[in-house]
């Protein structure tokens, strides 16, 4: 997927690992996103009964509020 392309995970078996390439080093100051849950994003998650989502993405804005280095425009 191209740079600042969201994106993001969901497993449906336990103890599942996720590893991905990226295209740099882990820079925290550089990282954004959208909340998963954002309901005008219409995704149909699965249920999520015992499931762990990190407080990091928890704690993300909605699409509607997101500042974005890349000009979108809901």
């Amino acid at each position: 997927m191209p740079q600042g392309f969201a994106h993001g995970f969901c497993t449906l078996e336990p103890d599942t690992e996720v590893l991905y390439k990226t295209s740099d080093y882990y820079a925290p100051e550089t990282e954004g996103g959208i909340l998963w849950n954002d309901p005008a994003l219409s995704i149909p998650w699965p249920d999520f009964a015992g499931s762990v989502v990190s407080p990091k993405d928890t704690e993300l804005p909605v699409l509607a509020k997101l500042d974005s280095p890349f000009g979108f425009t809901p």
